[in-house]
């Protein structure tokens, strides 16, 4: 009993640091998309000479808002992907060992119990 209550948290030891690890880099890709998002509307936000150069700055800004969006989209898409990939990992793990675990006990009582016929048939 005591051994898979250590089992169970390590896996949650483990399963912990791989959302801590996602939500890491997931607040990284988020804090370089803000910061360059305001690069960009600091550019759009200044003083043109002709009005036809806001319309360029806003659509440039669109146009790199759609870029980027690309872009960070696939960042946070190959965070998911190392989650899942890592989760998977763990469970796989996790699974065997609690099948070693349980072997291990079958043959435990098994031994006892043809111990304990023995010693009973020796009587």
């Amino acid at each position: 009993m005591q051994e898979a209550f250590k089992s169970q948290a390590a896996l949650a030891e483990k399963m912990s640091k791989v959302a801590l690890e996602a939500a890491e880099k997931s607040t990284e890709v988020s804090t370089k998309w803000t910061k360059t998002t305001l690069a960009k509307v600091g550019d759009v936000s200044t003083i043109k000479e002709d009005p036809a150069d806001y319309t360029k700055a806003m659509t440039d800004f669109a146009s790199a808002q759609a870029e980027m969006a690309a872009e960070h989209v696939a960042a946070f898409a190959e965070i998911a992907k190392k989650v899942q990939m890592d989760t998977v990992e763990l469970l796989m793990a996790a699974g065997k060992d609690m099948q070693e675990e349980t072997a291990a006990a079958v043959k435990k009582a098994t031994d006892t119990a043809t111990k304990a016929a023995k010693t009973a048939g020796a009587k």
